[in-house]
């Protein structure tokens, strides 16, 4: 049985939304590093509400085949009773153009946190797949294995629809909504919503999100919580700052 503690954990973002595929760089490899005021995936915070660190490397062919790892400063497993300080994503996939302005996106990822020390494993895989027509990408990932660190998970389901629109100025908004289904838990299972706005200045890209979920009350806390008891689904203000070269 899963144990309470381990519902301080964030669904986890980033770490598909901090990761850039790099498809309109001259050289199919990039790197990006970037800070937030606070790490959130899926809706959750990962980091306790409290700034991370994130950066990442991608190599993307003209054939449509990528690969890539991304990383992030995290407080839940260490929250949870574990080890570790941070999550490592690794994934890859292709991507092609199967009409105009049709897009298709499949492939694998897998979520690892380093010497997590926790009884029941944190470290996920899921495949993903994402069709994209003009502005709006909608996305499905599954778990193959357990989510996350709750036990007999494994089946779980993201779904999640966006898009981003040129609002003029430099400026780009993209509105969310995803649902995450966790396997065996109803408690845990929830809808999170986002609207981001992002500009670049002077090489840099910088965002502000709104994002919250309808995360559940649980007798006295929340599904999802910090040690302090705050929510960690909570409706909140996130800001951020990205270079990629």
């Amino acid at each position: 049985m899963l144990k309470k503690s381990l519902l301080v954990m964030a669904i986890v973002g980033s770490a598909m939304p901090a990761v850039s595929f790099a498809e309109d760089a001259a050289s199919p490899l990039s790197f990006n590093i970037g800070a937030v005021s606070e790490y959130r995936y899926r809706g959750i915070s990962q980091s306790r509400l409290k700034p991370a660190l994130q950066g990442g490397i991608d190599y993307a062919s003209p054939m449509g085949f990528y690969v890539g790892a991304w990383a992030s400063t995290i407080k839940w497993i260490k929250d949870a009773g574990g080890g570790a300080n941070a999550e490592v994503d690794i994934y890859g996939g292709y991507k092609t153009e199967v009409a105009k302005d049709l897009t298709l996106d499949v492939g694998l990822l897998r979520y690892q946190y380093p010497s997590h020390d926790l009884g029941v494993s944190p470290n996920t895989t899921e495949i993903y797949g994402a069709v994209t027509y003009g502005p709006a990408t909608l996305k499905y990932s599954h778990a193959v294995t357990n989510l996350f660190g709750f036990d007999d998970s494994k089946g779980s389901g993201y779904v999640d629809l966006s898009a981003t629109f040129d609002v003029g100025g430099g400026v780009s908004l993209t509105p969310h909504i995803g649902y995450q289904k966790v396997k065996n838990y109803s408690t845990a299972t929830y809808t999170d919503y986002s609207l981001t706005a992002a500009k670049e200045f002077f090489g840099v890209s910088f965002s502000a999100a709104v994002i919250g979920t309808d995360t559940k009350d649980v007798p006295g806390s929340y599904a999802y919580v910090s040690p302090d008891g705050k929510n960690l689904g909570k409706t909140m203000l996130v800001v951020g700052a990205k270079k990629t070269f």
